[in-house]
C-alpha cells in the first residue's frame, strides 16, 4: 500500500467516523511517501522528535514548488501567514505578543479567573434545551459555547457571531489534504475569499480599538507595548483571525467527540457524574483517544532528516499524523482502549515544542466544564444514530451534528 493510497483512504469521507484502522495499518512503517506525494510521519516517538526538531519547517514558503503544489499549500497572495505557518524568529515574536493579554507571564490568571463565567454560558446553554425530547449538541452547546467565549475574549459584537460563523465554517472545512486539482483550487478560492472578509471585517475592529481600547484582546494587540513591540496592522488581523477560528473550532470538536466517546462507554459517564474531579484525565484521555485535529499536514524540510531508516529530503513536504502517534502501542498501553484516568498519558493531542497550542488551557477548562455540566443535567441521555454525520475536513475530525435523545434537562 502506498502512502498516497493510503492517504487517500484516511481522508476519504466515508472513513471519517473510524479512521483508526488504517493508522494502524499506516504504523507498519512509520515514514512513508509516494513519489509524488508527502511523507506520512506516523508513530508517537517519530512525531514527537520531529516536533521539537529545527530542522522542521512551519513555514509553507520552504516547500519546493513542486511539493506546495502536490500538497495544496500554496500560499494567499493576498494574506501573510499567521504565526502558526512561521519559524522563529518571527514566530517566537507574534506568538509573545498574542500570549500577553491571554496567559503567563503577562497575565497569569485571564483563564482561571474565567471559571464562574464559563460555569454560567454552559449553564445558560442546557437550561436553553429545556422542553426538548432531543437535542443536537453541537448546534445547542458544542458550537456556542466556544463560540461565545473566544468572541467575548477577542471583543467581537455578539450579534456579529452569526456572520463570523459562516467565515469559520468556510476556513475549517477544507481543503482536504488529497483531491483533484479542479476541487483543490475550487475549495482554496472559497477559503481565500472567505479568509479576506474575514481579514477585512477584524482591521474594522482593530481599528476601533485603536482609537478607543476597551478591556479585551483585540484592544491589547492593536496597542502592544514591551520588548516584542506591537503588531503591525496586517499582523494583528492575521492573528485574531487565527485566534478566533482555532480558539473554538477544535473545542467544538474536543466537547462533541467527548461526549460521543462518553454516551459509548455509559460506564464512564456514570463515573464522571459520580466523581467530577474525574473530569481533568478524562479530557486528557480524550485528547489521546479521540483527539480533535487528527494530522499536521503543513511542515516541511529545511534539511536532509534520517527518521527510523527513511531519509526525508529538504523541501519536502511532511505530515505529522497526531492521531495516529497517540494510539502508537509502542508509546500506549491498551492503545485503542478509553481508559479515563490513565496514567503517564503524553498525548500529541495538543502538539509539542514552540507550536504546542497555547489556547490548551482555556479548552481544556471548556471541556472540563462542559462534559461535567452535560452528564450531571441531562436526563437519561442516548444517541440517535452511532455513528453520528461528520464535518468534511479531515484534519480538524469531529460530528456536523451529534442528535442525543434525552428524558428532560435536570436542575
Amino acid at each position: 500500500m502506498t502512502s498516497v493510497a493510503l492517504l487517500h483512504r484516511i481522508t476519504d469521507f466515508a472513513n471519517r467516523p473510524d479512521p483508526y484502522p488504517l493508522y494502524a495499518e499506516l504504523r507498519r512503517t512509520p515514514v512513508v511517501r509516494d513519489e509524488a506525494g508527502p511523507y506520512l510521519v506516523s508513530t508517537y516517538w517519530e512525531i514527537r522528535s520531529l516536533l521539537h526538531d529545527p530542522r522542521i519547517s512551519s513555514d509553507a514558503r520552504n516547500l519546493t514548488a513542486e511539493a506546495a503544489r502536490a500538497t495544496g499549500q500554496d500560499q494567499d497572495p493576498d494574506l501573510p501567514p499567521n504565526f502558526l505557518r512561521l519559524d522563529p524568529p518571527e514566530h517566537d515574536r507574534l506568538r509573545r505578543l498574542a500570549m500577553a493579554p491571554f496567559g503567563p507571564p503577562d497575565t497569569p490568571r485571564r483563564v482561571y479567573d474565567m471559571h464562574g463565567e464559563l460555569t454560567d454560558v454552559v449553564a445558560g446553554l442546557i437550561d436553553g434545551c429545556r422542553g426538548k425530547e432531543q437535542i443536537d449538541l453541537v448546534d445547542d452547546i458544542s458550537y456556542p459555547f466556544p463560540v461565545t467565549v473566544i468572541c467575548r475574549l477577542l471583543g467581537v459584537p455578539r450579534e456579529d457571531e452569526k456572520l463570523f460563523h459562516e467565515w469559520a465554517d468556510t476556513i475549517a472545512a477544507g481543503p482536504d489534504p488529497v483531491v483533484t486539482d479542479e476541487e483543490r483550487e475550487a475549495k482554496l478560492d472559497s477559503v481565500r475569499r472567505a479568509r479576506r472578509e474575514l481579514a477585512g471585517y477584524l482591521a474594522g475592529l482593530i481599528e476601533e480599538r485603536r482609537r478607543s481600547p476597551r478591556d479585551d484582546m483585540l484592544s491589547a494587540m492593536a496597542a502592544g507595548h514591551g520588548a516584542d513591540g506591537r503588531m503591525s496592522p496586517v499582523e494583528a488581523v492575521t492573528t485574531s483571525a487565527l485566534l478566533l477560528v482555532a480558539g473554538h473550532e477544535t473545542t467544538v470538536n474536543l466537547i462533541t467527540n467527548g461526549m460521543l466517546t462518553l454516551l459509548r462507554n455509559p460506564d464512564v459517564l456514570q463515573r464522571l457524574r459520580a466523581e467530577p474531579d474525574l473530569a481533568a484525565p478524562l479530557v486528557e484521555e480524550l485528547l489521546r483517544f479521540e483527539p480533535p485535529v487528527q494530522m499536521l499536514p503543513q511542515r516541511t524540510t529545511l534539511a536532509d532528516i534520517d527518521i527510523a531508516g527513511t531519509i526525508i529530503p529538504k523541501g519536502a513536504s511532511v505530515y505529522l499524523m497526531l492521531a495516529s502517534g497517540s494510539r502508537d502501542p509502542q508509546r500506549f498501553t491498551d492503545a485503542d482502549r478509553f481508559i479515563p484516568d490513565r496514567a503517564d498519558n503524553q498525548h500529541l493531542g495538543f502538539g509539542h515544542g514552540l507550536h504546542a497550542c497555547f489556547g490548551a488551557p482555556l479548552a481544556r477548562l471548556e471541556a472540563q466544564l462542559a462534559l461535567t455540566a452535560l452528564v450531571r443535567r441531562l436526563d437519561a441521555p442516548r444517541l440517535v444514530e452511532d455513528p453520528p454525520p461528520y464535518r468534511p475536513n479531515a484534519v480538524l475530525r469531529g460530528p456536523r451534528h451529534l442528535p442525543i435523545a434525552i428524558g428532560g434537562i435536570k436542575g
